[in-house]
């Protein structure tokens, strides 16, 4: 009997395949009217093999209500990726693929699908009594570095501590695979990406990481212990990883790259793929990214935090403040202070609750409110000129910056 399983899974065991016992490394992939998941599935088998045995999950799933297009497409990729694992095999790495053609309305999504993936991938590493197997997310379109397994593995190991970590990722911005515009298009939205992840970093916030779901990794323990993943229909990620980063030693894996695909995407109502639409659907302009001056803000506030424990006469922006009347500040700062015995215990409550979905909400109050949104790339210099970085000139030149940031 496993406790997680019994009350937190949402389906029976689906595979009857007998399980390798040096299985340490099982990667999960939801599959949505996917045309082209051999290409993925390539990436992965083309990986240089680490110690442990691998398997790789593909859960191709639509909604019950899905048209008939969608559901003979996702049969069609079940029947072409069946025909590529006759056809790639090798010892160390097994492939599986699931159907699930009729999810429920409600709950049909990336979420579900990911976490039907992964709560199979826990029965999986229970069966062999491996409690800390790591299950790695991806995604249909994705594709990765030959070094990609055997740096996750390496990683885990050298870091035994940690529960789950984010992967270094890099869209593609030049080819010939996409017109210009969608290159232009990606790049623009990773250097949101990245700029956010910085600026959050710089105000001293301890949740400063990325979550993109295509780019993380989790112990199998961990992810029990935290219910497992959620059935949201997007943004499924980013709340995953914040029940994971508050139980501390989060990392990040920089040693290998997963490059995220570029598409257009109607599939979630946020995201790459809807970021991507937008683009198109407001005629290329250029992306726009937070103020520099709600960061110079919300640096000031979280720099006087510590202050919070001793005395309620801190000086805090006037953005800062009017957002924390909107979310009963007072009455939560007395209930943090009353419950934690020093000042350390005090910080780490005081971000348990001023997490990164309240920081995210502060972001756009204050972008109505005080701050406009400004060009992307006016943004991002900005903050490389604050933190003393050389600033850039085009837009390739300024990515690559924010690229080398987060490597370094």
């Amino acid at each position: 009997m496993n406790y997680y399983l019994e009350n937190y899974s949402v389906k029976p065991q689906l595979l009857e395949e007998k399980v390798n016992s040096n299985l340490g490394i099982i990667v999960v992939i939801p599959c949505f009217n996917e045309p082209n998941l051999n290409a993925t599935l390539d990436s992965l088998f083309q990986c240089n093999l680490p110690n442990c045995w691998v398997e790789v999950i593909v859960d191709i799933n639509s909604s019950e209500n899905a048209s008939r297009l969608i559901k003979e497409q996702n049969k069609k990729t079940l029947y072409e990726a069946l025909k590529w694992s006759a056809k790639n095999q090798k010892p160390g790495i097994d492939f599986y693929f699931l159907l699930e053609n009729k999810l429920p309305i409600k709950d049909a999504g990336v979420g579900l699908a990911r976490k039907i993936g992964m709560d199979e991938a826990v029965r999986r590493f229970e069966a062999i009594n491996n409690p800390d197997g790591i299950i790695v997310c991806f995604d249909a379109d994705s594709k990765c570095e030959e070094n990609y397994l055997t740096e996750i593995e390496k990683h885990f190991t050298l870091n035994p501590k940690t529960p789950a970590c984010s992967i270094h990722f890099e869209h593609p911005i030049e080819g010939d695979e996409y017109p210009n515009h969608i290159y232009k298009g990606i790049a623009e939205y990773e250097l949101h990406l990245r700029y956010y992840k910085n600026g959050l970093n710089y105000c001293g916030l301890p949740y400063a990481f990325h979550t993109i779901g295509s780019s993380m990794a989790v112990r199998s323990s961990a992810y029990q212990k935290q219910n497992g993943m959620n059935k949201r229909k997007a943004g499924e990620d980013f709340y995953f990883l914040q029940k994971l980063i508050p139980l501390g030693n989060f990392t990040e894996i920089k040693t290998t790259t997963v490059v995220p695909s570029p598409r257009v995407s109607d599939r979630v109502p946020f995201g790459t793929g809807k970021a991507m639409q937008n683009y198109i659907d407001n005629e290329l302009q250029e992306h726009l990214s937070y103020n520099l001056l709600s960061f110079i803000d919300l640096k000031q506030f979280c720099d006087k935090v510590p202050e919070l424990y001793n005395t309620d006469k801190v000086e805090i922006p006037k953005s800062v403040k009017a957002y924390l009347e909107e979310i009963n500040f007072e009455d939560n700062l007395k209930k943090i202070i009353k419950n934690s015995p020093t000042q350390t215990h005090f910080i780490k409550l005081f971000y348990n609750w001023f997490n990164a979905f309240k920081v995210l909400k502060y972001m756009h109050f204050v972008r109505d409110n005080y701050y406009p949104d400004v060009l992307v790339t006016q943004a991002a210099n900005d903050f490389l000129k604050l933190t003393n970085h050389k600033e850039e000139e085009s837009l390739k030149e300024l990515l690559l910056a924010f690229r080398e940031i987060d490597l370094n």
